[in-house]
């Protein structure tokens, strides 16, 4: 009869000391020694990971002194530059205003000139109180269209905002109390602005 062995045809070789090594079994031993991420998978991952820091490193701003000083300075500079020409053109607004004013006056200062070289002996007073009136008129036509106007409150309730009372006279009626009876010095009002308060004389009651 034959060995064991030679019954045997799936058992390869002898195991030392009786016992038989089987290559299949040594592989999946060297197999299962493995488990868990590879070298080469691990080193996959790490450069992975470094690509995506360097494009979150790219996306990022930076911040660069030298760029926001020289912002700074070119916002300064521009604010300066809007600051003077509206400086300027305020004054040019006002410089016209004025020019405008004065050449509605041109005509009254005419007049104002030509009585004033008129030789009183060969000129009578009626006409130079004429021509008196007659500037007088030009001028507050002049300023009225600029804005003036004229206080002059004679027979009107006494309003302290507008008025300055430098005197005052018994009344014995009572709804003339506080009431302006005379004006020494008419006021003047410029669009809407108090230049002078009239002066004027109050009735005052003293039932």
């Amino acid at each position: 009869m034959g060995s064991a062995g030679d019954f045997a045809p799936g058992v390869a070789g002898s195991q030392g000391d009786g016992q038989v090594a089987d290559p299949a079994f040594e592989a999946s031993t060297q197999s299962d020694s493995g488990t868990g991420a590879a070298p080469g998978s691990v080193e996959s991952d790490d450069a992975t990971g470094a690509s995506d820091t360097g494009v979150a490193e790219t996306g990022r701003t930076r911040f660069d002194p030298a760029a926001e000083r020289e912002k700074y300075l070119r916002l300064a500079a521009e604010y300066d530059n809007y600051r003077k020409r509206s400086a300027k053109e305020r004054q040019d607004a006002g410089a016209r205003a004025q020019a405008d004013l004065v050449r509605q006056l041109i005509d009254a200062l005419d007049d104002v000139a030509r009585f004033a070289h008129i030789d009183p002996a060969s000129t009578d007073a009626g006409t130079i109180v004429q021509g008196v009136d007659m500037v007088e008129k030009k001028l507050r036509k002049a300023l009225g269209n600029a804005g003036l106007e004229v206080i002059n409150p004679v027979g009107e309730t006494f309003d302290p905002a507008l008025h300055e009372a430098v005197a005052t006279e018994p009344t014995s009626a009572k709804e003339d109390d506080h009431v302006v009876s005379r004006v020494y010095q008419p006021g003047y009002l410029f669009k809407s602005q108090l230049l002078r308060p009239a002066r004027v004389v109050v009735k005052q009651w003293n039932g």
